[in-house]
């Protein structure tokens, strides 16, 4: 669904301050696939989530979504409609004081029939468990509800890929455990494309794949290869997962454990074994 072919972006390109974001990166995604973009603040994350929907285009290389160029103006409406962004600020996605009027800009601007929106804005709140809310005004919801309402704008479009943008970075831990609960079912029941731009690696660990980005490179791609490499996981500028740091501080005293675990699940038998 996604391919990235040797893509270079740089910022202020004819100024002095000229900054290079990304320095020839080069991944493929799979149609259904559950894919983790993580890296520190300046790696390329937030840069690689505008190049897949044609926001920003590559200085070199390619990028192609379901075997369309962002670079092919003609092909831009479609890529558009198959790729949905959510960003980090759910505020600054919402267009309507209504929280179904919200839902229903995206399919009202790509030109659908009344009676679809209405069946679109229905399916897409009640994918996020935001129905009973739907005749309610968007700026009394919880951090939480606004992120998945922003989710629902997104899906009510129906693209085949879901990108989400540091979308959890500003909620608390019970925001980010109802927004990753909607991305997870998305990803297993519409078999969705998605595709997660995130620093916390406990989100990155529920995923199929982790690609790490540092300096503007893969610096390394796997699932548990990449939580064994405790190495690659310092000089990105990240950290492990509470579970993996609390395994680890326990072989460190003497219990034998499974060096896999990263998810609390996995923690949880682990002991009890």
């Amino acid at each position: 669904m996604i391919e990235v072919k040797n893509v270079k972006y740089i910022y202020n390109e004819d100024a002095d301050d000229e900054k290079e974001a990304l320095g020839g990166v080069s991944f493929s995604i799979a149609d259904g696939e559950f894919v983790a973009l993580v890296g520190h603040n300046g790696s390329g994350k937030s840069t690689l989530a505008k190049l897949f929907n044609g926001l920003i285009l590559p200085k070199e290389g390619e990028v192609l979504i379901d075997g369309m160029s962002t670079a092919d103006k003609k092909k831009l409406f479609d890529i558009r409609k198959t790729v949905g962004v959510v960003f980090q600020n759910p505020d600054n996605q919402m267009v309507a004081s209504i929280i179904e009027d919200d839902v229903a800009f995206g399919p009202e601007n790509i030109g659908l029939p009344p009676a679809e929106i209405s069946e679109r804005v229905q399916w897409a709140l009640e994918s996020v468990g935001m129905e009973e809310h739907r005749k309610g005004t968007p700026f009394r919801l919880s951090g939480g509800q606004k992120q998945r309402l922003a989710i629902a704008g997104v899906l009510a479009v129906k693209p085949k890929i879901m990108v989400l943008d540091e979308s959890t970075a500003m909620l608390d831990p019970v925001g980010r455990d109802e927004v990753m609960k909607v991305i997870m079912r998305l990803n297993r029941e519409e078999k969705m494309t998605v595709v997660m731009i995130t620093h916390f690696m406990e989100e990155a660990a529920l995923a199929d794949r982790i690609i790490v980005l540092s300096g503007g490179f893969v610096a390394g791609e796997g699932k548990k290869e990449i939580f064994r490499n405790r190495d690659l996981i310092e000089r990105a500028g990240l950290e492990l997962p509470l579970a993996a740091r609390i395994a680890d501080a326990l072989r460190a005293r003497g219990l034998e454990l499974n060096a896999d675990v990263t998810l609390p699940e996995e923690l949880v038998k682990a002991l009890c074994r």
